[in-house]
């Protein structure tokens, strides 16, 4: 093996060697709180005092949140290179493009053609 690749291999052990037992808890705790915030959310507070829509944004943001620490952290995706992570991100941004397209298409059929 060469002595560049061994120093590539060593550099990505020591980029994720940084991952030490007190950051995984960290993580947790912070996975932990989010999840009660949206329990908390989801089932303690009625709909009379914060509107449905708002409620929803909320969850919709923490669990994005939730999503993001879970792949950067336990998937390990914060340590990788730029261009991977763009190589992940920009199908995901395509992907709830479409999806947000595809929901007003389909409120403009339902509205205006009465399916």
């Amino acid at each position: 093996m060469s002595t560049l690749s061994q120093q590539h291999i060593v550099s990505h052990d020591e980029e994720h060697a940084t991952m030490t037992k007190s950051k995984i808890w960290k993580v947790f705790f912070v996975l932990l709180f989010i999840t009660v915030i949206e329990f908390i959310i989801a089932l303690a507070i009625p709909t009379a005092v914060v509107p449905k829509g708002l409620k929803n944004f909320v969850y919709i943001i923490l669990t994005l949140l939730k999503a993001f620490y879970i792949v950067a952290f336990f998937m390990h995706l914060k340590f990788e290179k730029k261009l991977l992570k763009a190589a992940i991100v920009v199908p995901f941004v395509f992907i709830l493009y479409f999806v947000v397209l595809m929901l007003t298409e389909g409120g403009y059929l339902q509205k205006y053609l009465n399916w």
